[in-house]
């Protein structure tokens, strides 16, 4: 046996991967785990006007005054463009790092927009879950539950982060975040000692949920103070630069939930300028989030995965908007991702018998390959109930 064999054979005994260029008696280095950021765009995002078909003439048939025109479109080939509000996510496109998910969806979609999300934040459509799909993967891939696994960055919690085994931390103003105690209670909080009990296993759950909120409301705190980056997240970060600050801060949180507000994405009425918008806000932000992995040197370990509950219908109403619809797009954006397109395109001249769009990809297929593909967990089929073929979206 020569001595390259030698070593090969005392890394794998030790249990640990011989890196190539190592020398010996190098100190062995952790690699950084990998993190999922989920970005939900609320409300029900128009799918047909994000990434348009305008080589096809049945899309201008059916939204004859708010179809975008030919000109004004952001091309990413011959058959597709952006909506101009996409620039920033056109730039991660040109990098090769966005995969476009065509048609996603479910059977028997509901239009209504707190069941649709039931569905989406569970993935169990038509039936529910008391846990998050979400929750049920940060339980998967750790049971034991380590603190601050999960950061969901909203006023309230998301159904996608509820979980058996962990108890997410949720925040908004990470310089506000802080146990919600009563005045009664301030004088008492220092005076509480919490111990472990043999006898009461409640009580230690309890001791330990309450030095966990305290503990991460100042780590939150501490790390938001100490964040500053050059990095422009465009007029609305959407709070993806708190995603980064926790990230700068070496969280070992592995998945993020972040979401933009009061169903913003609800466009019934006058959509064209009022959808751009909202498109740049969210664009701009997800650019200036990956160049900011960029800068912290964790871009080829953070994902960003970005869906709505529902599209909107293929064809426009008589308020030059778009009412609640089916099938839609989802994106994956980062370093790590195989950019291009997934997923078969609905066909506009095939729609249902609602005349909207026809799902060609279970959303629940993204799903796993976030978990399988990227989280790298042998589990998805466990975690979604199901057996749903991951996309080849992470080389």
């Amino acid at each position: 046996m020569d001595r390259r064999q030698l070593l090969k054979q005392a890394a794998a005994l030790a249990g640990v991967a011989l890196q190539p260029a190592m020398s010996i008696g190098a100190p062995l280095i952790a690699p950084k785990p990998r993190v999922l950021v989920i970005f939900e765009l609320s409300g029900g995002n128009d799918g047909l006007n994000t990434i348009v078909p305008y080589r096809d003439d049945e899309y201008y048939k059916l939204r004859p005054s708010i179809a975008l025109p030919k000109n004004k479109i952001l091309k990413i080939d011959d058959e597709w463009g952006m909506n101009p509000g996409l620039a920033g996510m056109k730039q991660i496109w040109d990098r090769g790092d966005l995969a476009i998910i065509h048609g996603c969806g479910y059977e028997r979609p509901s239009y209504s927009h707190f069941t649709s999300m039931a569905y989406w934040h569970t993935a169990a459509p038509n039936s529910g879950d008391p846990y998050g799909w979400v929750g049920r993967t940060a339980d998967a891939l750790a049971p034991h539950a380590p603190e601050n696994y999960i950061i969901n960055i909203d006023s309230s919690q998301s159904l996608a982060v509820q979980s058996k085994y962990h108890t997410p931390i949720v925040f908004d103003d990470p310089s506000e975040f802080r146990r919600i105690i009563r005045n009664e209670q301030l004088a008492a909080i220092p005076e509480i000692k919490i111990e472990s009990s043999q006898a009461n296993l409640s009580l230690n759950f309890l001791n330990n949920i309450a030095r966990s909120a305290t503990a991460s409301s100042l780590k939150v705190r501490n790390a938001w103070e100490k964040y500053s980056s050059p990095v422009d997240y465009g007029v609305f970060s959407s709070q993806l630069d708190k995603v980064a600050a926790c990230i700068a801060a070496e969280f070992p949180t592995q998945i993020y939930y972040v979401a933009f507000r009061n169903n913003a994405f609800d466009t019934h009425v006058h959509q064209v300028n009022l959808h751009e918008r909202l498109l740049t806000y969210a664009a701009d932000a997800v650019r200036g989030f990956l160049d900011d992995m960029e800068r912290l040197g964790m871009a080829d370990n953070v994902s960003l995965m970005m869906f709505s509950e529902f599209g909107r219908r293929a064809g426009e109403n008589a308020n030059l908007g778009t009412d609640h619809g089916t099938a839609n797009t989802m994106f994956f954006a980062g370093k790590p991702v195989k950019g291009g397109h997934y997923g078969k395109t609905p066909n506009l001249l095939d729609l249902n018998d609602t005349d909207n769009l026809k799902f060609t990809t279970d959303f629940r297929r993204v799903y796993a390959t976030a978990i399988e593909g990227w989280l790298e967990s042998q589990k998805a089929d466990d975690i979604l109930k199901g057996k749903f073929q991951p996309l080849p979206i992470f080389t």
